[in-house]
């Protein structure tokens, strides 16, 4: 048939399933979600009227400055992501593309992705009160109650454990684990204490230094990805271990010492 086209008619007709092609792929949905920086917290203040951090059985000490939990906000396990809206979220300093896999369990409904995300948090705020009161070599007496109202997954870890810390024993000799300070950071924490990889901390960056904070501690494994949009007037401490984070903060507050940089 195309023998009897001529060679412009040719061209056209076998244009047309490519152009079919890219017309699919710009409007299809791709297994993508597209993330900007989300909210953050005080994990020292409340959120939505409730104290983020309560603690029975031992003394507790008012605290100043500020330390914030941070998050990013991704489009919905269910939500079409087009070939457009990638492409906008390659190029855009506050977007970044993930797989969505990365993001959500592969293959789980909402309502699943929804009570994993919740029990990844609670198994988070369980093991940042162990790190914590094993840190402190407090007793089994003492009770800690965390809540944070619409965030999940185990992200919030380090800065729980922190905010424990700081609310029972402050840098340890009188002062705040602050400086008055507000710090931001993320990182998953086991109850020995050691700090792990979270991702999306380009942008928990960006949504730190839009609330405020001047600190930001990232875990080390992730320096490099922490500085590749780093907002100005943001300051980034690597750390492996809640020791590790303790000592760098009580550093920074009081002048002495090394605080490590990425």
């Amino acid at each position: 048939m195309l023998s009897r086209l001529t060679r412009p008619q040719a061209v056209a007709v076998c244009a047309l399933p490519v152009v079919a092609l890219l017309a699919t792929a710009v409007f299809a949905p791709l297994p993508f979600s597209v993330a900007q920086p989300g909210l953050t917290a005080n994990v020292l203040g409340e959120n939505k009227g409730d104290p983020v951090i309560t603690i029975s059985g031992t003394a507790t000490r008012r605290t100043r400055g500020q330390l914030r939990m941070t998050t990013i906000e991704a489009t919905g396990p269910d939500a079409r992501v087009s070939l457009s809206d990638v492409l906008d979220g390659w190029f855009a300093t506050d977007r970044a593309v993930m797989p969505r896999d990365s993001v959500y369990p592969s293959g789980n409904s909402v309502k699943e992705i929804e009570r994993h995300n919740a029990d990844e948090m609670r198994k988070s705020q369980d093991m940042a009160t162990e790190a914590a009161l094993s840190y402190l070599h407090e007793k089994n007496d003492v009770k800690v109650t965390l809540k944070l109202a619409d965030v999940g997954g185990p992200s919030a870890g380090l800065l729980f454990s922190l905010g424990i810390v700081d609310k029972l024993d402050g840098d340890g000799s009188g002062g705040d684990l602050t400086g008055g300070r507000t710090i931001a950071g993320t990182g998953t924490i086991d109850t020995d204490g050691k700090v792990g990889a979270v991702g999306g901390v380009a942008l928990k960056t960006q949504a730190a230094r839009r609330d405020g904070a001047t600190i930001f501690l990232v875990p080390r494994a992730e320096c490099s990805d922490a500085k590749s949009e780093l907002p100005k007037g943001l300051r980034l401490i690597p750390v492996t271990t809640l020791k590790g984070a303790v000592d760098a903060l009580v550093s920074l507050e009081k002048g002495k010492g090394s605080v490590p940089s990425c």
